[in-house]
């Protein structure tokens, strides 16, 4: 079982306050949550944000939710994922996610969890340069530990703002692996930057939410194939 972090905020440059945009009657966010939850692995899940006052709004929607929130400096996220696993206490291994992925899937959250613990690596993405998944579903899980090390070493501005460049550019102290699947999905763009982004992710939500609130990958594969106007919305990828 594995510490979830999900950090968000509401100053995105290309879509601000994407992340309490309505998405089938509830902020995006708490669509995103709906859907990490699901996944078996996943013990605890806490939202590590910032203490700017623009993301009060957010952090009042997760508290009504009943969602943990943490919060720290906004561009130095990394330590605000130390602030996480200060609260969160006794972690071995924990997750990163990123509040612009409201498609995140479970199963694919599991795999990556199942992956870090069979190869004993330090850190484990679904992502990354061999990426095979749809943007969107990125998901690290890394040794605690490791972490630390990065946040009382580094002092890259990069490093600190992406939190786990410090681990993933020293493969020489760090054993990595990548979780792939045989499907080239690479290209996919599943993510929520522009609006774009965002018109695709009501049109899955409207389409299969109501039906079938736990909807799979494949079935959000099964409903671009049936809607040619959303296979490359915005000049991308979708299906």
């Amino acid at each position: 079982m594995v510490l979830a972090i999900l950090q968000a905020r509401m100053s995105s440059s290309r879509l601000p306050g994407k992340v309490l945009a309505d998405v089938a009657g509830a902020p995006m966010i708490l669509r995103q949550i709906e859907r990490v939850r699901r996944a078996r692995h996943v013990s605890r899940l806490i939202v590590a944000t910032s203490t700017r006052a623009d993301d009060d709004p957010l952090v009042q929607a997760l508290t009504a939710a009943e969602v943990e929130v943490v919060r720290g400096d906004l561009d130095d996220v990394l330590s605000r994922f130390i602030l996480a696993l200060d609260v969160a206490g006794d972690q071995t291994a924990a997750i990163r996610l990123t509040a612009d992925c409201p498609l995140a899937d479970p199963d694919v959250i599991d795999a990556t969890i199942a992956r870090f613990q069979h190869t004993g690596a330090d850190y484990v993405t679904s992502g990354g340069d061999t990426r095979t998944f749809p943007k969107g579903l990125d998901v690290e899980v890394f040794r605690t530990d490791a972490l630390r090390q990065a946040h009382a070493e580094t002092a890259d501005a990069y490093d600190r703002e992406h939190v786990t460049p410090f681990l993933y550019r020293h493969a020489e102290r760090y054993r990595l692996a990548t979780l792939t699947q045989d499907r080239p999905e690479g290209d996919l763009r599943w993510t929520v930057d522009r609006p774009d982004d965002l018109e695709f992710v009501r049109a899955v939500y409207d389409a299969l939410y109501p039906a079938r609130p736990d909807f799979t990958s494949d079935d959000v594969r099964a409903f671009v194939a049936t809607r040619p106007d959303l296979m490359t919305l915005g000049g991308d990828p979708r299906g």
